[in-house]
C-alpha cells in the first residue's frame, strides 16, 4: 500500500468531500488484508530496530480527528507492532497551570522525541487553531497578549508559527507524520451509541462528546481550513479513511513502514576506529571461549 495516496497535497485546495471515509483501497474485508499486515508488521519491527541503532533521527506522529475517529485504537495497534523501548506515546488533555504560564507550543516542546525514537502525540498543537477557535472561552486561561487578538489575526499567525515551527523541527532531524483519521458523521453515531452499551467504552463516554457533535458542520470547516493552511512539503497531511479500523490501522502501519525506509534501510556500518575495536574484542573473546583443557589422568 502506498501511503503517499492520502496525503492533502499542498497548494491544492483540500475537502472532506473529496475523501471518502469508507475507502479500503483494493481490499473488500480485514480477512482480505491479513496476509499484509502479518508482513508489514515484521518489516516494521526490523526497519524500527534499524532506525533505532542509528539514532540520527526522531520520528513524530500526530494524531488528529473527530471524536469517535479511533486515535487510541490506532496509537494502541501502532504500540503494540513495534518495540516498546523506541516509543512514547503523549496525550495532551486541559493545560496545567504551570503550562499556561507558557506560551502555547511550550508544552509540545517538552514531548518531542529524540534521537531514534518515534514518538506520538493523541491530539497536539492543532487544538489550538481548532478546539480554541470554536471554544474561545479556553483562550482567556492563555493569560498572554495573543489571546486577546480578535478576527482572523490570530488564526492567521498561529498557522504561520506552526509552519515555522514544524520546518524548524524538519530541519533538525525530526520527520513529521500529520494524520487526520476521517469519519463519517454516521459512523461517529454509530461508535457513540456503542460507547453508552459496551462495558469497556461505557468510560469513556461524556455527554460533552454529544456537545461537539452538534458542532460537526463547523468543525469540518475548521479543519478544511486548518489542512489548506498547514498542509506543506516538508509536513503534509495524511487523511486516512477511518471508517473502518483494520484498514486505518493497515494505513498507519504502511506510513510508518515506508518513513522508516525512506531514512534508513540497512544498519550502521562500523567505523576504522569501531572495526580496530571490532577485532580487539573478538580476539580476546576467543581466547575465554576455547574449550577447556582437562587434566590427563595419571597411570599408577
Amino acid at each position: 500500500m502506498n501511503p503517499k495516496q492520502f496525503i492533502a497535497p499542498p497548494n491544492k485546495r483540500f475537502r472532506f468531500a473529496d475523501h471518502d471515509p469508507d475507502f479500503t483501497a483494493e481490499f473488500q474485508s480485514e480477512e482480505e488484508s491479513t496476509e499484509i499486515a502479518n508482513e508489514t508488521k515484521e518489516n516494521l519491527a526490523r526497519l524500527q530496530d534499524i532506525f533505532f541503532a542509528h539514532k540520527d533521527h526522531a520520528v513524530l506522529m500526530l494524531f488528529q480527528a473527530m471524536d469517535s475517529a479511533g486515535k487510541d485504537d490506532t496509537i494502541k495497534h501502532v504500540l503494540s507492532s513495534m518495540d516498546p523501548q523506541g516509543c512514547t506515546a503523549t496525550t495532551f488533555d486541559e493545560p496545567s497551570k504551570k503550562e499556561l504560564k507558557h506560551d502555547y507550543l511550550w508544552r509540545y516542546v517538552q514531548a518531542l522525541p529524540e534521537a531514534g525514537q518515534i514518538g506520538i502525540f493523541n491530539r497536539s498543537f492543532y487544538e489550538q487553531v481548532t478546539a480554541e477557535r470554536i471554544h474561545p472561552d479556553k483562550l482567556t486561561e492563555w493569560k498572554l497578549s495573543a489571546a486577546a487578538e480578535g478576527g482572523d489575526k490570530l488564526w492567521v499567525r498561529r498557522y504561520q508559527e506552526i509552519n515555522n515551527f514544524e520546518s524548524y523541527l524538519a530541519a533538525n532531524g525530526i520527520t513529521l507524520l500529520k494524520c487526520f483519521l476521517h469519519i463519517s458523521k454516521r459512523k461517529q453515531a454509530e461508535r457513540l451509541f456503542e460507547r453508552t452499551e459496551l462495558t469497556e467504552k461505557k468510560w469513556k463516554f461524556s455527554l460533552t462528546d454529544l456537545e461537539d457533535r452538534r458542532l460537526w458542520a463547523r468543525y469540518s470547516k475548521v479543519y478544511e481550513e486548518v489542512i489548506n493552511r498547514t498542509s506543506t512539503r516538508s509536513a503534509p497531511w495524511y487523511i486516512i479513511p477511518a471508517n473502518h479500523r483494520w484498514f486505518t490501522r493497515a494505513v498507519i502501519s504502511s506510513l510508518i513502514l515506508e518513513t522508516f525506509k525512506g531514512l534508513h534501510s540497512r544498519y550502521p556500518i562500523p567505523d576504522k576506529e569501531q572495526k580496530r575495536d571490532l577485532s580487539k574484542a573478538q580476539t580476546l573473546l576467543k581466547k575465554e571461549l576455547r574449550p577447556a583443557r582437562h587434566p590427563r589422568a595419571r597411570s599408577d
